[in-house]
């Protein structure tokens, strides 16, 4: 039998083993796909060592799962879509701060949290979409201009039920107010051209196809179209330039409340808002780097560059229930 004192010196040594392997991984909760994520974790454990296990699905039953596992959590991380999901995770007490130089350095504030529970990792801009068959870009001006009667039954839209939408609705209520937007969205309503739709892909090709000359989508979802089929006669236009900007959103992350590996956590979150990472990301997701010193992919640029909205992005979050509501009564389904 072991003396006592060496007995207990090798199960602390045990566990410090233990506790060291853990640290070497961090668990990821991912909305997004996993082509979109996966080479730039397998890029972080290359350059690190640090092997990172990543779960997929609807961010809404990721949230619940968080919440669910309560102190015995195993997702260090949540990585989602638009400052909405990323807002509302941050309300159900599910994450908590990261407190870093390196990324307050690397994103600007308008892209992360006030409470630094989560920070932008790439951008995208929920912007306008014509037919280059119909439509000319000097007929285009605004999001608001696209409640004139003159694109009456030539506009698509989203479905109200999207985040996305919501966000944009939510911005359009901090700039104008509550009675302005629902005006506003009222006109879009009465403009539509057919019944709204279930994804941007589908606006895009109904676009293309004739249905309607006018919609809003967010630029990744072109970028594939395009990349698909680069003879779409579709083109983005850039709404706004004369004032606020175009509407942009993010995808981000958030350290979990009870992350297991919270510095292992931190050191990827930080690690992904620095320059090499944001390029790889930013380029796999055709979406603009929330890192300003990184340019992005020259597929992306060929867009062309444009004023975005300064307006800080939780803005989304804090008026989402409002935006909600007024979308419901302007009849946007």
């Amino acid at each position: 039998m072991l003396p006592r004192k060496p007995l207990l010196a090798a199960l602390a040594l045990t566990l410090f083993a233990g506790a060291a392997q853990a640290a070497d991984e961090v668990v990821v909760y991912s909305s997004r796909i996993d082509e979109l994520i996966k080479p730039v974790f397998d890029a972080y454990t290359a350059k690190t060592g640090v092997k990172i296990k990543f779960i997929t699905d609807k961010e809404a039953p990721l949230m619940q799962r968080i919440k669910a596992e309560g102190q015995n959590g195993v997702a260090d991380l949540l990585l989602t879509v638009d400052a909405g999901n990323l807002w509302q995770a941050e309300q159900m007490g599910i994450l908590q701060p990261i407190k870093s130089p390196v990324i307050d350095q690397n994103i600007p504030p308008q892209y992360r949290a006030s409470s630094h529970d989560w920070t932008g990792l790439s951008l995208r801009a929920r912007t306008i979409v014509y037919s280059t068959e119909r439509v000319k870009p000097a007929e285009l001006s605004t999001y608001e201009a696209l409640a004139d009667k003159q694109w009456e039954g030539r506009l698509c839209l989203r479905t109200a039920k999207k985040v996305y939408n919501q966000s944009l609705t939510a911005t359009l209520i901090e700039n104008h107010g509550e009675a302005a937007t629902e005006k506003l969205v009222k006109g879009w309503v009465n403009n539509l051209s057919t019944d709204v739709f279930s994804d941007d892909t589908a606006l895009l090709q109904a676009i293309a196809a004739g249905q309607c000359d006018v919609g809003i989508v967010n630029t990744y979802y072109y970028g594939r179209l395009h990349k698909e089929k680069p003879d779409l006669p579709v083109k983005l236009f850039w709404p706004n330039q004369a004032d606020r900007g175009v509407h942009v959103n993010l995808s981000g992350i958030g350290l979990t409340k009870h992350a297991p590996h919270p510095e292992a956590a931190k050191k990827l979150v930080e690690w992904m808002t620095g320059e090499e990472a944001q390029k790889l990301f930013a380029d796999i997701n055709q979406e603009f780097p929330a890192n300003p010193k990184v340019k992005p992919s020259a597929e992306v640029a060929a867009w062309g560059s444009f004023k975005a909205d300064a307006i800080a992005v939780e803005v989304a979050g804090k008026r989402q229930a409002e935006a909600i509501r007024l979308m419901d009564r302007a009849g946007w389904n």
